[in-house]
């Protein structure tokens, strides 16, 4: 064991403790050194986008997709919102993870952040939601809820999206279900064998889903979120909204659709906003 020394002032030893990123008197083994430098190395990727919306709004909200036990969302609470201001949505779909977030927060006094059980398309319906957002979260939304918090996040007029995708299964299924047509396309060779099947469904899935972004509008920044070891999907999406729509995006893909013959997903990656 070592004695704290990566913790930043303002963090709360409570909440690392209930994340398991502290054991539970409260000291730092290997295993909860390597997940805080990734909550730090996470956090350190976002803050400029909260620091951003903070100036433009001082009472900015931000709403956190398919939230799950709430991890990102207390984190970002602990070390921005909690001092600066802004309030923290929280929406997932599993009830009894969002009772426990809840009472986490309660015995935090972590006023500002609020929770609602439910999936994401319902939330647009959510009169109990902001009418408009400043920044959507979604970490490792399984397969299509990432695309359901990006239309979240273009209808409420969100500033800035950022999404850790996970499991993108639909692309795939639909190249495996057509397959045999396929084949006399040369192209079909990038995803003939099952293996790149999935790499390339979901590599496409995630190319798709940036361009949607540009095409309404958002500055698009790729990277990679470095030791994020609880998941192989590490691939980390930004958009800030720049209000410069990029029709050529939008016609990119429609061409690619077409060329992969996905065209029976067109609703899925140029919803009607």
């Amino acid at each position: 064991m070592e004695e704290i020394k990566d913790i930043k002032p303002q963090q709360s030893i409570e909440l690392l403790k209930s994340l398991h990123i502290l054991t539970r008197d409260g000291k730092l083994n290997q295993d909860s050194r390597r997940k805080l430098k990734q909550v730090c190395h996470l956090y350190q990727l976002i803050e400029p986008y909260l620091e951003k919306a903070l100036v433009t709004n001082p009472h900015f909200s931000l709403v956190d997709h398919g939230a799950g036990k709430s991890y990102l969302g207390f984190i970002l609470y602990d070390l921005f919102l909690k001092d600066k201001g802004g309030a923290l949505f929280a929406i997932e779909h599993r009830p009894e993870l969002i009772e426990k977030a809840k009472a986490l927060a309660e015995t935090l006094k972590f006023d500002r952040m609020h929770f609602f059980a439910s999936d994401i398309k319902n939330s647009l319906d959510d009169a109990s939601l902001p009418h408009k957002v400043d920044m959507v979260t979604a970490l490792h939304a399984c397969d299509t809820a990432t695309d359901d918090a990006i239309l979240f996040g273009l209808k409420k007029e969100a500033q800035y999206i950022v999404l850790i995708p996970c499991c993108q299964a639909e692309v795939s299924k639909t190249l495996r279900s057509d397959k045999s047509d396929q084949l006399k396309y040369t192209l079909s060779e990038l995803w003939r064998h099952p293996i790149h099947t999935r790499e390339f469904g979901s590599h496409l899935t995630n190319v798709l889903r940036c361009l949607l972004l540009e095409g309404m509008g958002y500055k698009v920044t790729v990277t990679e979120l470095v030791g994020w070891e609880h998941s192989m999907k590490n691939e980390l999406i930004m958009a800030e909204n720049i209000h410069q729509p990029k029709k050529i995006a939008l016609d990119r893909i429609e061409e690619i659709l077409k060329t992969c013959h996905l065209e029976s997903l067109r609703s899925r990656f140029l919803p009607i906003i």
